[in-house]
C-alpha cells in the first residue's frame, strides 16, 4: 500500500511540510483502526496537477527525501496467490454465445485452472 498526499500545490497547502505531517498523523491513526501498520506505509506528497514527486523529485518539496511515487509503487511486492488451497471461483457473469453455448465468467481466488 501506498498513500499519496495530493494537492500539496493548493494555495491553501502551498508545499508545506507541516501540512503535510498533519494529514500523516491523520490518515495514520485511520488506517491503524482498520489493521494496518502506517510504520510500512509510504506517504508521498505529491501534485498530480504539476506532476510534484510523481516521477521525477519536486523542486518544490526539499523538505521530502523519500521515493517518488512511481519509486513506490514499482518497489511494492505483489501478494501471494494462495494456489496451495482449494480452487474457488466466484462467477460474475454467464454469457451465451451462439453457436458455442453458455459460458460461465469469473476470476480465480484461490487454487489453479487447467
Amino acid at each position: 500500500m501506498v498513500v499519496a498526499v495530493n494537492k500539496m500545490d493548493n494555495n491553501m497547502v502551498n508545499y508545506s511540510e507541516k501540512r503535510f505531517m498533519e494529514i500523516v498523523k491523520e490518515v495514520s491513526a485511520y488506517l491503524q483502526k482498520i489493521g494496518y501498520n502506517p510504520a510500512k506505509i509510504p506517504f508521498i506528497p505529491i501534485s498530480g496537477w504539476i506532476g510534484d514527486n510523481l516521477i521525477e523529485k519536486s523542486e518544490n518539496m526539499n523538505w521530502y527525501g523519500g521515493p517518488t511515487l512511481t519509486e513506490a509503487l514499482d518497489a511494492m511486492e505483489p501478494p501471494k496467490r494462495p494456489t496451495d488451497k482449494p480452487l474457488r471461483l466466484p462467477i460474475n457473469d454467464v454469457y451465451k454465445i451462439h453457436g458455442f453455448g453458455t459460458v460461465p465468467v469469473g476470476r480465480v481466488e484461490t487454487g489453479i485452472l487447467k
